[in-house]
C-alpha cells in the first residue's frame, strides 16, 4: 500500500458515517482544573482513572473511530496495566496524539498567541507511531478582539501548521490540523466569518505551498457563530449556513474531512448546531467533505458531572458518555432533536 493511500485510508476511517472523534488531550493543568470544578481533588491518579472511565466504556467503539491522548495519557494504562493505546486499538479505535506544546504570547503582538512545539517534532511523531498513534492534533488559537488577529499572526501560526502537517506525513500519520477561531468575546456573527474565512484561506494557502498532501489532511473547525458576550446569539440555522459558507470559500475539495470542536459552546448547543449543519447538507445534496463532531468538553462535561470521582458513580458516567455520543451521531445525521435529552 502506497504512503498516500494510507494517509486517505485513515483520514476516512476517522470521520466515518455516525461516528466522531472524542477529543480527550486536555493537558495536566486543564484537566486539574476541570477535576476541582466538581469537587475531586486533581493527581495524577485521579487522572488516570477518569481517563479508564472514558475509554473502557462498552460500546464506545460504536461512536467514536479516534481519541485524541496528551502525551501524558498515550503512556499511561488501566488498572491491569493495558496502554490506554492498546485498548482503543482493540475496540478498532484509532490513538490520536496532540503533539503542539501550547500556546506563549506574541512578541510586539498584544493579545495574541502562537503556538510551540516544532522542536524534536520528527523523533516524537516516530516515537508516537511505534506507540501506535496514526493521526496527530496541532492547535493554532485566535482571539477576535477589533485589532486581532494581525495578519502576521495567522501567517506565522500558519506556516507552523504546515511545518507540522509535513513532518507527520512523512512519518506515516495523518495531520489533524487546528486553527481555532476562539469563541469568547463580543464580536458578531458576521466578524466570526470574515476571520474565520481569512485563517483557512491562509491556511490552505500555506498547506499548499509547503506541498502537503491534502488528500491526507483533517481539518478541525470552530463552528461559525457570534461571540459568547455578544448580545444576539446565532440561532443554529444561521450557524450552519455562516459555516458551511466559509468552508465553501475556504476549504479546498481535496481535503477528505472537517470535524468540529465544541470550542466552549453547552454541549446541547453544539448538538444542535451540528444538527443544524447536517440537515443543511441534506438540503443542499452533500458538500465536497465528510463532516463529522470532535468534542471535548462538549460531550466530557455532563461524564464529569456524573462521576465526580466516585468509584460508584463509574456506570453512571459511562452511561452519560454514550447518551452524549448517541445524541450527537444522530445530529450528525441530522435526526436529533433536543426533546432527547
Amino acid at each position: 500500500m502506497s504512503y498516500t493511500q494510507t494517509l486517505q485510508d485513515t483520514a476516512r476511517a476517522l470521520v466515518a458515517a455516525r461516528k466522531g472523534i472524542l477529543a480527550a488531550d486536555q493537558s495536566p493543568r486543564t484537566i486539574d482544573k476541570q477535576l476541582e470544578a466538581i469537587g475531586v481533588k486533581p493527581t495524577a491518579e485521579m487522572r488516570r482513572k477518569y481517563r479508564q472511565l472514558l475509554f473502557t466504556t462498552p460500546n464506545i467503539e460504536e461512536y467514536v473511530t479516534g481519541v485524541i491522548l496528551h502525551d501524558g495519557t498515550i503512556r499511561n494504562h488501566t488498572d491491569d496495566g493495558t496502554l490506554f493505546s492498546d485498548l482503543l486499538i482493540a475496540k478498532g479505535i484509532i490513538p490520536i496524539i496532540k503533539v503542539d506544546k501550547g500556546t506563549v504570547p506574541h512578541t510586539n503582538f498584544s493579545g495574541e498567541v502562537l503556538t510551540q512545539g516544532l522542536d524534536n517534532l520528527r523523533d516524537r511523531l516516530e516515537e508516537y507511531y511505534n506507540m501506535g498513534a496514526r493521526a496527530a492534533k496541532w492547535r493554532a488559537v485566535f482571539t477576535i478582539s477589533e485589532h486581532t488577529p494581525s495578519e502576521q499572526n495567522i501567517l506565522f501560526d500558519c506556516m507552523t501548521l504546515s511545518r507540522y502537517a509535513a513532518l507527520c506525513q512523512e512519518a506515516g500519520v495523518v495531520p489533524i490540523v487546528e486553527p481555532e477561531v476562539l469563541f469568547s468575546g463580543n464580536h458578531s456573527l458576521e466578524r466570526a466569518e470574515a476571520v474565520t474565512t481569512q485563517v483557512l484561506q491562509k491556511l490552505f494557502e500555506q498547506l499548499q505551498w509547503y506541498k502537503i498532501d491534502l488528500s491526507g489532511v483533517i481539518l478541525k473547525s470552530s463552528m461559525v457563530l457570534a461571540g459568547s458576550e455578544y448580545a444576539q446569539q446565532t440561532p443554529a440555522e444561521e450557524v450552519a449556513q455562516a459555516t458551511m459558507r466559509t468552508f465553501m470559500n475556504s476549504v479546498p475539495k481535496e481535503v477528505p474531512s472537517i470535524v468540529f470542536l465544541s470550542g466552549g459552546q453547552t454541549p446541547q448547543r453544539a448538538t444542535e448546531n451540528l444538527d443544524a449543519i447536517a440537515e443543511l447538507e441534506a438540503q443542499e445534496g452533500g458538500f465536497p467533505w465528510e463532516l463529522a463532531f470532535s468534542f471535548s468538553r462538549g460531550i466530557e462535561q455532563p461524564v464529569q458531572e456524573a462521576w465526580k470521582g466516585k468509584e460508584e458513580k463509574v456506570e453512571e458516567a459511562q452511561r452519560a458518555l454514550i447518551k452524549r455520543l448517541q445524541l450527537n451521531s444522530m445530529a450528525d445525521q441530522g435526526t436529533y432533536d433536543p426533546s432527547m435529552e
